[in-house]
């Protein structure tokens, strides 16, 4: 088994873009490798990226692995995986960290499958482990804590891969904070050659088409959330309302984005975005542990419910027990009439 104690991250990036959840794990990336001893890798295919070396390095990359190929510049499972699991077997690895994204989602599994690791995906944290685990006589010390929920949010489980490396998670987007960039770091940049095989360029893209949202609940400041108490459209738009005049964005919980409310990119929770603004109001939403994943570390949480004992008033700083459809409009005349007053001061 090997000896190395780094701490790989394999980078996604569209465009040149390098995604929030491959920045956020590299920031997680730099606390794991602090306690063990290691390096923390960046590993990043495409093409024409050598500029995204110095950002990975001012997130906390100690050395980033450039795979620039033409054959790389839009991401396909078979070309990416070879890169990763050639260059995971000639280096060793302690742990590999991919994010929960729909392609590393999909990436994870084959190299996994490749290195005859295990895999633990759709991971909520991940701690180096202050105990030894002793297996057919040999002692495996500093394992990768792999936390995630189980059981529909139930129950939250602990994994570890004690047998085999590198040990692999896939993270959930959102869950760990991005830190904030050093300009003054300082890290190596090496370019590999990708050593692709004809099999692996059996997919060819042949068009590509790019929706984009206007949606961005995971950045926002303030978000005016609905749940299943939200019952008809015009509840709704009381929502809509109040998030315009707070600079915020509308949020939902699953019942409300399975009913039709609003589009599931809004959705918040276990099996949507997690957030953290500065002001979450909680409209209707009962606050079933799956949500709560979700959301529970906003700054300042306002719930509203007419159930005095609905889970998500354990969590609110502020507690309004009423009918959304009935307090929301006095919140929106409270924040109009604030904004009014201000507006006269000025």
């Amino acid at each position: 088994m090997s000896e190395s104690k780094d701490v790989w991250v394999y980078v996604e990036q569209t465009d040149g873009r390098i995604a929030d959840v491959s920045l956020e794990l590299i920031g997680k990336a730099r606390e794991l490798a602090d306690r063990l001893g290691g390096e923390v890798v960046g590993l990043v295919c495409g093409h024409d990226i050598a500029a995204l070396s110095g950002e990975l390095i001012a997130h906390g990359a100690d050395r980033v692995l450039v795979a620039d190929h033409p054959e790389l510049a839009q991401y396909r499972t078979l070309p990416h995986a070879r890169v990763v699991i050639t260059e995971a077997r000639r280096r060793q690895p302690d742990i590999l960290l991919v994010g929960g994204s729909p392609n590393g989602r999909d990436l994870a599994p084959r190299v996994a499958s490749a290195l005859r690791c295990g895999l633990t995906a759709d991971c909520t944290d991940l701690q180096i482990g202050d105990y030894h685990v002793k297996r057919e006589d040999r002692t495996y010390e500093d394992l990768l804590f792999q936390i995630r929920p189980a059981f529909g949010g139930n129950l939250v489980a602990t994994i570890v891969n004690p047998g085999t490396r590198p040990q692999m998670a896939t993270v959930r987007e959102g869950v760990m904070r991005m830190p904030a960039p050093d300009p003054q770091r300082t890290g190596i940049v090496e370019a590999v050659a990708p050593e692709l095989e004809p099999g692996d360029l059996a997919l060819e893209v042949l068009s590509r088409e790019v929706r984009t949202t206007t949606v961005r609940i995971k950045d926002a400041p303030v978000i005016v959330a609905g749940g299943a108490g939200i019952t008809d459209a015009e509840e709704f738009a009381l929502l809509r309302e109040l998030a315009n005049l707070l600079g915020g964005e509308v949020g939902a919980s699953r019942a409300a984005v399975d009913a039709g409310m609003i589009g599931r990119e809004a959705q918040v929770g276990q099996t949507g975005t997690t957030v953290r603004p500065r002001l979450y109001i909680a409209a209707g939403i009962s606050g079933a542990v799956q949500h709560r994943a979700g959301m529970d570390e906003s700054s300042k949480i306002v719930a509203i419910n007419t159930d005095p004992a609905a889970p998500m008033f354990q969590i609110a700083h502020y507690r309004i027990v009423g009918d959304a459809a009935e307090v929301l409009p006095m919140i929106i005349k409270a924040v109009r009439e604030r904004a009014m007053d201000q507006r006269n001061e000025a």
